[in-house]
Formats: C-alpha cells, structure tokens, sequence
C-alpha cells in the first residue's frame, strides 16, 4: 500500500530518494576532505576507508528499508495507536515494518554500492574466491545485524515508552562509527562493539580481512568469518527480547 502511494507522485519519489542519497553522500565527502589533508587514516589509504564507509553504508541501508519504521514506536505508545495493531490477526512485527514503509531509503543503498564499486576497483587486493565471498556477506550480515539492533530499540521503547534516540545511538551512531577505520579508536571502544555490542561484525573484522590488515585485537582468524553466525545468534535473542517486551506492555492509559 505504502509502495503504490509512493509511486502515485513519482518525480516527488525520484526527488526524495536523490535527497536521500545526496544527504548520505555527506558523510562520504567528510571522508574526501580529511584525505584532501593526509594521506591514511588508522593505517588504511582513501580506497580502503571507502571500502569500509561502503559496506557499512549497504548493510545499514537495508536495515533502514526494512525495519527503519521501529524508532517510531515511541510516538505510537505516546498517541495511543500502538495498542491497535495488537488487535490485528497479523505479526506486531510485521505491521511496524510495513508501517510508513519509505521507498526513498533506496538512495541510502544506491549511494553505498556506488562507493562500494568504485572501492573494490580501487583497493589493492587479490579477488580470490575468499575475499570475494567475505564481501557479498558483509552487506547481508551486517544489515541483519543492523536490523535487530532496529528491533532491540523498539523492544526497549516498549517499556521505556519512548527512546528513539537510544536506539538511533546504536543504528545511525554504529553505522558511522563502522565507516572508519578500528585504529583510530580507543581499544576498550573496540573490545566493546566487538564482545558487547557486535558491531564489528558488520565490516570492520571481515573487511579488515579482505583488506590484508590485523585487526587491532589481535583475534583468531576464524572469527573473521563469524559474522553470519553472530547475525543468526543476534536474532534469536532480538526474537526473545521482542516477545518479552510485547507481553510485557501495558499500554498508556491513553
């Protein structure tokens, strides 16, 4: 539905997903200027932070498309039109992300795998079967992680009642912070969006990989390729967290 309401004004679609993706292309442009000053950043030259800035851009952008729709729970409990989709015979999940679904999130993605190939030209890097492999997953494991990330903060404004911006901390915040390199970043920061938060799972361990560098941990290299495992393992607990939440809400009374 939201689909064909979009696409019944077309140029204002085509006009919105351009600003979509021009206001992404922002963050990309503070990446050409700090590089206009030097010559690496954290060790990594402009090709390789745009490989970075790329897939974590993708995978977010995915996220956002599907599951963006969550950080508008908080006005739903607020106004009292959450409690109707608990009525209707179909998943609560379900309705929020359908709920306002904004087809202009596709500039996101489209500016992302722009990056992402003019990246994968310019780095210097063997393409062999692995790394190949590595970078198709990077985008789908990072944007299910992203997403439970979505759903763990819709979770949690359920009993808060309203707490966007906790969650945007985690989703806008961790996407900008993935589109950096990890050694410009205190250890202890990336220990905990490594073992807490599992952040570095999106790109920074994978693409750290394919780009021929340590990872500042100092991690088996198994663990590069533990992304898809942590996507189905975030999952199942988002899954729990979600239940717990839905059958713990109360409503507001409103």
């Amino acid at each position: 539905m939201w689909v064909r309401s979009t696409m019944t004004y077309r140029a204002s679609f085509a006009l919105l997903t351009f600003g979509n993706l021009a206001t992404t292309a922002l963050d990309f442009a503070a990446i050409l200027i700090m590089f206009s000053h030097v010559d690496q950043l954290g060790g990594l030259a402009l090709p390789e932070v745009a490989f970075l800035y790329a897939t974590s851009t993708t995978a977010f952008g995915l996220a956002d498309l599907f599951l963006g729709s969550f950080d508008r729970i908080g006005s739903r409990i607020r106004d009292g039109t959450f409690d109707t989709l608990l009525v209707r015979p179909v998943p609560v999940l379900a309705q929020i992300a359908a709920d306002r679904f904004a087809l202009r999130r596709l500039g996101r993605i489209t500016q992302g795998a722009v990056v992402l190939g003019w990246s994968v030209t310019a780095v210097d890097v063997a393409w062999t079967p692995e790394n190949i492999l590595l970078t198709v997953l990077m985008p789908i494991s990072g944007a299910v992680i992203f997403g439970c990330f979505f759903v763990a903060g819709g979770a949690f404004q359920l009993w808060a009642q309203d707490a966007a911006e906790v969650q945007n901390a985690f989703t806008y915040g961790g996407t900008t912070l993935l589109q950096y390199p990890p050694a410009v970043f205190g250890r202890e920061l990336v220990r905990g969006v490594t073992f807490v938060v599992p952040l570095a799972f999106v790109n920074w361990l994978p693409a750290l990989r394919v780009l021929g560098h340590e990872d500042p941990l100092g991690l088996p290299g198994w663990v590069d390729w533990a992304a898809p495992g942590v996507a189905v393992l975030c999952c199942a607990l988002t899954g729990l967290l979600w239940r717990a939440a839905l059958r713990g809400y109360r409503s507001t009374g409103s």
